[in-house]
């Protein structure tokens, strides 16, 4: 199964960028297009405070989901069940327009360089898709059960998979969860937000056939695990560790997000804003922001999350694809690409100066056609999930495929718009440097 891409051929691209293209310490390549020092200062300043407001509120509601994981293990009833359900689905709600902060060098993700001393969580917070056979059991259409999983091993488990190392599992614990995190291949996810994600849903397809969805069938019908599973079922008990273990962790991972981007000596905050010590040069700055953001939206976003799932087509490929929240992430995953631009969180309240106002004319125009392209596209299949699942959306015979496959054609339109953008502030880059040179390639 393929796992959402860190993307670091982008990230080579951007950094030869920065020291051929760029210059170290100067600002005059944007002076010279019209935008002055104290204008970047602000435009990254809005960034900044974007991050942090948006990392808080995902904080605080993983922390909300962490406390009704935690009711409903001291008390499994059926009500504490959907309410732990219903904490989840809130809690993407903010984390989904952090996304967009990805694939720009800065604390969630960088893998070099003054922001990867943050740690690079997001592996552990939304790697996807999962191989749930690593969690826990699935079932096949013809009843039969898997095993041999983390929760059903008591003492060392070993994924599978290259250079495997094995980790003791006798008690779940988030330290032993970030252990197994991608150990032995990127599909062997077994932290974040999809962990939590299939043990509170279960799995909602048939592993024989990703279309035919005999499993749990139905364009409403999201996965169905029992409340048995937490309760009298074999392993219950681990289950919940499971849960209790995977949610600390995540509020941990944020909590480091937070921390970055709170104003303070050696904050990432501070390098970016071109203080302390690790002073990131404000044109280098712009340019990871602005490769980073058109790799986001036209590799990651249009091809990986949107794509890959509607061209094949695989509920497999979908990002929430226990839940069903699917059409929730994309939106919310463009909504956080159009607050950056925009300069807005929450969506439509200014954060300061933006981006956009700094734009010359011609570009703003083909920004605003874009945006008002995907604002409908996004809508529709946000509305069409009252009566499709997104599953159901990109099969063959769905009247809103179409609507799906334009969309994320406009965004990786949006995504080469990017190079009109950087240029506006003197930045130099190519369509090769907004698009992902391993992405998924659909025959």
């Amino acid at each position: 199964m393929k796992l959402d891409k860190k993307f670091i051929g982008a990230t080579t691209l951007v950094v030869a960028l920065v020291f051929s293209g760029c210059g170290g310490g100067s600002d005059s390549s944007s002076e010279d297009a019209g935008i002055t020092a104290a204008q970047k200062k602000a435009v990254l300043t809005t960034y900044a405070d974007i991050a942090l407001a948006n990392y808080t509120d995902a904080l605080s509601d993983a922390e909300a989901l962490q406390t009704a994981i935690n009711t409903f293990v001291t008390t499994p009833t059926q009500t504490n069940f959907d309410a732990a359900k219903a904490a989840w689905l809130t809690a993407r709600e903010s984390y989904g327009t952090t996304e967009a902060f990805r694939l720009s060098e800065g604390p969630i993700d960088a893998e070099e360089g003054f922001g990867a001393t943050f740690g690079a969580p997001e592996g552990q917070l939304n790697a996807w898709p999962l191989d749930e056979n690593m969690i826990d059991y699935t079932t096949a259409a013809d009843g039969s059960t898997t095993s041999g999983n983390i929760i059903d091993t008591t003492g060392v488990f070993t994924p599978s998979g290259d250079e495997a190392t094995e980790v003791n599992v006798t008690t779940i614990t988030k330290e032993a969860l970030a252990s197994l995190n991608e150990n032995g291949g990127d599909a062997n996810v077994a932290t974040g937000y999809h962990s939590i994600e299939f043990l509170l849903w279960g799995q909602d397809q048939d592993y024989n056939s990703f279309v035919a969805d005999t499993v749990t069938n139905g364009a409403l019908v999201a996965g169905q695990r029992p409340l048995t599973d937490f309760t009298s079922a074999a392993n219950a008990d681990r289950r919940l560790a499971y849960l209790q273990a995977a949610a600390d962790l995540m509020v941990d991972d944020l909590q480091s997000m937070v921390d970055a981007w709170t104003s303070g000596t050696g904050s990432y905050r501070e390098a970016l804003l071109g203080g302390g010590t690790n002073a990131i040069d404000a044109d280098e700055a712009l340019t990871q922001i602005f490769a980073g953001l058109g790799v986001f939206i036209k590799s990651e976003l249009a091809n990986e999350r949107m794509a890959v799932a509607v061209l094949t087509p695989s509920e497999e490929d979908e990002h929430s694809c226990f839940s069903d929240n699917t059409h929730r992430d994309i939106t919310l995953n463009y909504e956080g690409f159009r607050n950056i631009i925009k300069g807005e969180y929450p969506k439509g309240t200014s954060k300061g100066t933006s981006f956009y106002s700094l734009l010359s004319s011609s570009t703003k125009a083909e920004v605003d056609t874009l945006i008002e392209t995907i604002d409908t596209g996004v809508d529709a299949i946000d509305t069409a999930a009252a009566t499709e699942h997104f599953d159901y959306q990109i099969q063959s015979g769905s009247s809103y495929r179409q609507n799906i496959v334009d969309t994320k054609n406009s965004m990786r339109d949006l995504g080469d718009e990017m190079v009109d953008v950087a240029a506006d502030f003197g930045i130099s880059l190519t369509e090769d440097d907004v698009t992902d040179p391993d992405e998924t390639v659909i025959e």
